[in-house]
């Protein structure tokens, strides 16, 4: 019901709500859009991680991309990086309060994606 009143908002599109809709969509894109930051993200689900880790999860990563889309995701502010003083140095990466509730929204995505490898795959 929902979705068919969001359809209904953008009937028109200069509707404030359907603007708003179509923004908030942007920007959703733009955070979590290309190939790496969604496996990123749901590596992290399972707790925080040291970036060898994710590095081994994703399996086929560049360290430098890698790099790059945890800086991005930290600008974003879904991403924290956690320094210890240890010897040497340990890093440690972690989902915040609000990549965490991406979790919601990633799980019947999930659900999809397996989905739709078995129709593919059988």
């Amino acid at each position: 019901m929902e979705q068919e009143e969001t359809k209904d908002v953008c009937q028109y599109k200069t509707s404030v709500a359907c603007v708003s809709n179509l923004r908030a969509a942007k920007d959703v894109m733009d955070v979590i859009q290309g190939k790496w930051r969604i496996p990123i993200i749901v590596a992290l689900t399972y707790g925080n991680k040291r970036f060898g880790e994710i590095l081994r999860d994703l399996g086929d990563i560049s360290p430098k991309v890698l790099s790059k889309e945890l800086k991005s995701l930290e600008e974003s502010k879904l991403v924290i990086r956690t320094t210890y003083d240890t010897i040497p140095v340990t890093v440690e990466y972690s989902l915040t309060p609000l990549g965490l509730s991406l979790e919601k929204v990633l799980d019947p995505l999930i659900g999809w994606g397996i989905h739709f490898r078995k129709e593919i795959i059988n």
